[in-house]
């Protein structure tokens, strides 16, 4: 089975895992192959897996956070300066950093569990997260099939170029969490 054959049986799936657990890289790689074509993305569809992915795991980071609260953030140390940033930021901003943690780097995973801990209301939380998840599918699915629109003007057919765009965006993306990795341990 070859990558393309992988993509258009998985693609949706896997972009719902990818965008539960992170998110920025692989929605703007799938909205770029959106516009390629040949890979059996479709943007409406792209934008919508994202969403239900990145909302669904913020949801899941959130409770995870009201249960276990301050104890399960003090429980990772490497956490503590993000944290204390998302308490801080929280207490000034509650409204935007809620809509808008997701395009925070740097602090995007560990805001849903700070926030839980916080107490804020689930229903407050569920409506704010439902929009912020929202503007952000929308937002880098179309950076990423605008930047399919951009490519192809440059180089032309861009469909007998996206194996090698992916492959170059998986390496880019394994070597990022590589070194957060890296990091992390230092």
């Amino acid at each position: 089975m070859d990558l393309q054959q992988l993509i258009s049986d998985y693609g949706y799936f896997a972009l719902f895992i990818g965008t539960y657990l992170e998110g920025e890289t692989i929605l703007l790689i799938a909205g770029f192959l959106a516009h390629a074509g040949g890979m059996g993305l479709e943007l409406p569809y792209v934008i919508l897996s994202a969403f239900l992915g990145t909302f669904a795991g913020d949801q899941t980071f959130f409770y995870i956070g009201r249960l276990k609260g301050i104890s399960f953030l003090e429980k990772r140390p490497h956490w503590h300066s993000k944290t204390d940033k998302v308490f801080d930021m929280l207490h000034r901003h509650q409204l935007p950093v809620i809509l808008g943690f997701r395009f925070i780097y740097g602090i995007r995973n560990v805001t849903p569990f700070v926030i839980g801990a916080s107490r804020l209301s689930p229903l407050k939380f569920f409506i704010l997260n439902f929009l912020g998840a929202l503007i952000w599918a929308v937002s880098f699915g179309l950076i990423g099939y605008q930047f399919g629109d951009i490519a192809e003007r440059v180089m032309g057919d861009v469909a007998q170029y996206q194996a090698y765009f992916l492959a170059a965006l998986v390496a880019i993306g394994l070597f990022l969490f590589w070194r957060s990795g890296q990091k992390r341990e230092k």
